[in-house]
């Protein structure tokens, strides 16, 4: 499916729990796509305060608010002619949902504080980890754009969905961090894969990664053993 729409300009929305790869994935569509020489832009928009998150988005001019010393060019102008990848999308206000709403639609907005038109060529993918539909019904999102976002949607399944991915992804955070560390070959014995695969993994493939790290980190003879994993995996 992300081969099918990455070389196209439909909005993506990625939807899965934290720590399921929403990021990785949302640079991998933009990596397959004709804009891959151009900017890869991303916004945490549960990361910046309401009053912030517009001016970082549009952009703003020199004395549009208290502080603003400079014109300042928002990310969606930076994203021109590449991606911008709206993380945390649930958390945007009802006023900037307003907004982003104008701009999927008509590809154009205003800075804070300037009255000229900017037109953008801005293919947009978002992600979240909640469930939009939910917060449609309690009134925190707008329907609208919701069905903007949604014209591709992703989901990327939990950890504990796809067990026997297991084994791949920790053969491959082995060989990660042992090239890092310069650990020679560094391996995982038997009992340990076991245990990491029967494990539930609420934090998903990030709480993996995190694991393997210092697992290999910690271990002697570069062999993860069971003994250097959590005791609550064990």
């Amino acid at each position: 499916l992300m081969e099918s729409v990455a070389d196209t300009k439909t909005t993506v929305l990625i939807l899965g729990e934290s720590g399921t790869g929403k990021t990785m994935t949302a640079r991998a569509l933009h990596h397959l796509s004709n804009r891959r020489d151009k900017a890869f832009v991303e916004v945490a928009c549960g990361a910046l305060p309401e009053t912030l998150l517009e001016s970082e988005l549009f952009g703003h001019v020199a004395g549009s608010f208290t502080g603003a010393t400079h014109d300042k060019i928002g990310r969606f102008l930076q994203a021109d002619g590449g991606t911008l990848f709206l993380d945390e999308i649930a958390t945007a206000s009802p006023a900037l949902q307003v907004k982003l709403l104008r701009v999927l639609q008509e590809h154009e907005f205003e800075r804070v504080g300037d009255t000229r038109t900017i037109r953008v060529d801005v293919r947009v993918i978002a992600a979240t980890n909640v469930d939009l539909q939910d917060e449609i019904t309690a009134g925190r999102f707008r329907e609208d754009l919701f069905y903007r976002l949604n014209v591709i949607p992703l989901y990327l399944p939990a950890l504990r969905e796809r067990g026997d991915d297991i084994a791949a992804l920790v053969n491959f955070f082995v060989w990660r961090y042992a090239q890092a560390n310069r650990i020679p070959a560094a391996s995982v014995h038997p009992d340990a894969l076991r245990y990491l695969r029967d494990y539930d993994w609420p934090g998903n493939v990030r709480e993996l990664q995190n694991y393997v790290e210092r697992a290999l980190v910690l271990s002697s003879n570069g062999e993860i053993t069971s003994e250097l994993l959590p005791p609550h995996v064990r």
